[in-house]
């Protein structure tokens, strides 16, 4: 599992449980490809929402991550280890 990303689902296994109402609606912020192409079966569920990236649409998270890219910014210029790795 990835953390954040994609892979955290079996988005097939989603689209069959959508289908078979084994799960009643769903909504994502994160698809695989992205962008879905415009005739992905995820675009034609009606117990389906698709999102922009929103989830961290919220102001202390915001203040939160431009902190992070900051200390990371400053830790690559005195050559230290970063406080978060992208990889």
């Amino acid at each position: 599992m990835r953390e954040g990303r994609d892979g955290v689902i079996n988005q097939e296994a989603l689209i069959h449980a959508l289908k078979t109402q084994q799960i009643r609606a769903a909504g994502l912020d994160v698809m695989t490809p992205e962008p879905l192409p415009p005739d992905h079966e995820l675009t034609t569920l009606p117990n389906c929402t698709l999102f922009p990236h929103i989830g961290s649409a919220e102001t202390s998270t915001r203040e939160d991550m431009a902190s992070l890219t900051a200390a990371n910014i400053i830790a690559g210029l005195e050559e230290k280890p970063l406080p978060a790795r992208l990889c």
